[in-house]
């Protein structure tokens, strides 16, 4: 499994990667996407929405189960990626590049310092 420094990592499962333009790019991690198993849909229905942290901004399917996504910081959700609404596969495929699921615009003064380091992510899945 991978966890790259540059990301923040959240309880849930979630990573996010600030980008240059000041978006955000959110998306599962690989634990996450292993422990989930096949990933057969991504259902996304938050954009435009402003949302606080922590709260639902959408779902993944599993061929076992459903699991909720929790947004790592308050804004925007500006955009889904198309590419996992057509081939979710992509999230258990490339969980940080291709399968990324949404970007978002972080609400004013918003930081990432609650959010954990791919370090301290690693020991909270015991890798």
């Amino acid at each position: 499994m991978t966890f790259p420094d540059e990301l923040k990592y959240t309880q849930d499962h979630e990573w996010i990667r600030l980008e240059a333009d000041g978006t955000a790019t959110v998306g599962i991690t690989d634990f996450a996407q292993h422990e989930l198993g096949d990933i057969v849909y991504v259902d996304i229905t938050t954009v435009g929405q402003s949302l606080e942290k922590g709260e639902i901004f959408g779902s993944v399917e599993a061929v076992k189960t459903v699991s909720d996504l929790f947004l790592p910081i308050s804004g925007e959700v500006l955009e889904v990626n198309d590419e996992t609404e057509k081939s979710p596969e992509l999230v258990n495929t490339d969980p940080y590049g291709r399968g990324w699921i949404i970007r978002m615009k972080p609400t004013e003064g918003t930081a990432l310092d609650e959010l954990m380091t791919a370090e301290a992510y690693k020991d909270l899945v015991g890798q």
